[in-house]
């Protein structure tokens, strides 16, 4: 599989999400599925303290010890690891005694436990899972000032980064879940106190989701240099349109209670339908059309997959080969203006 750069990053355009593992699937499915990736070519692997998902105390941090007991028969060096570390707002007292703050001790201790779980001395992209001031977050779309909070200040945070990055436990370093003023303002404060850039940014970005498109982030993206790394392609399986044929199919969304809130909202079924039938009248499944839009894009560094089974895995590794024709691209454009980010 190619390479691409994210700054300093040398990384396949795949990248394996693992929020499953722990949850939906067992340790040795894990290591199957990571033994397929890393055969397949891929290098980079994206892991978080909280996972998996849907987090709870009984199997919070168990994604990356899974991970971890895979990474121990691995050559580190052949392997991009990126984690995250979670922020405030979201409950998950178990995670760190609810101390989820991005200042030095927060950030030292939920760093010492990914570590520690992962059984490594470094990862090369530690990311910011979501702010830690009050933003709109996970489906939600308007930003109130009535939410504010007392919150770390980014140039604490930036300088926290730092020191971590000059320990040489973190390689470099990324944000999740940012809107485009948190992104400017991280890269204003890197120059302005020496600390390195953040090299990516960890959003939601699919079919049914081009905020970052259409929100200001790919101009920023693209013109000061920072990656977007696509998660959620699939829309939680949404974008598969097995939930057209059968509403009570299997996955996430109905295996767990209020999971995917942001995919229920009233466009999304009319638009994935709309996506579904263009798919099969160009040949191709579903999957296979949300997957090669994100390859497609000009504005994603690398796209974040995910699966329950090998099978799953290979399916989704072979339609991120494809390649769109600006035909199609334009009728997806046609398609997205009708029912424009239903899913944000």
């Amino acid at each position: 599989m190619d390479r691409i750069q994210l700054g300093a990053l040398h990384v396949t355009p795949v990248c394996l999400g693992t929020m499953t593992f722990g949850e939906q699937n067992t340790e040795a499915q894990a290591h199957a599925q990571l033994d397929e990736a890393l055969a397949q070519g891929v290098n980079f692997i994206d892991t978080a303290e909280m996972y998996p998902v849907p987090a709870r105390a009984e199997t919070s941090g168990r994604t990356e010890s899974y991970v971890g007991s895979w990474l121990r028969r691995q050559r580190r060096d052949a392997v991009v690891l990126a984690t995250k570390a979670a922020g405030p707002g979201r409950g998950m007292a178990w995670i760190r005694d609810g101390e989820l703050g991005f200042d030095a001790a927060q950030l030292q201790r939920a760093l010492d436990g990914s570590l520690r779980r992962l059984g490594t001395d470094y990862v090369d992209l530690y990311q910011l899972h979501w702010p830690d001031r009050n933003v709109p977050l996970f489906g939600q779309q308007l930003f109130d000032p009535g939410a504010e909070r007392d919150s770390v200040p980014l140039a604490r945070t930036l300088l926290v980064i730092g020191e971590l990055i000059r320990s040489g436990r973190v390689r470099h370093w990324g944000l999740s879940n940012e809107t485009p003023w948190g992104l400017m303002r991280c890269l204003q404060l890197a120059d302005a106190l020496g600390v390195p850039r953040p090299l990516t940014v960890q959003n939601a970005y699919s079919l049914l989701n081009r905020s970052w498109e259409t929100g200001g982030l790919a101009e920023i993206g693209w013109r000061e240099g920072v990656g977007l790394l696509a998660y959620s392609p699939l829309a939680f399986g949404v974008l598969s349109g097995k939930y057209l044929d059968d509403p009570d199919a299997s996955g996430r969304i109905k295996l767990f209670a209020g999971f995917g809130q942001r995919y229920a909202k009233p466009n999304v079924a009319p638009a994935v339908a709309e996506y579904a039938a263009l798919a099969r009248r160009h040949g191709l499944t579903p999957t296979q059309l949300a997957l090669g839009f994100t390859a497609s894009q000009w504005c994603v560094g690398a796209t974040i997959i995910g699966a329950t089974s090998v099978a799953q895995l290979r399916e989704n590794l072979d339609a991120m080969r494809l390649r769109l024709a600006p035909e199609l691209r334009a009728e997806i454009d046609a398609i997205h203006q009708r029912w424009p980010n239903p899913a944000p």
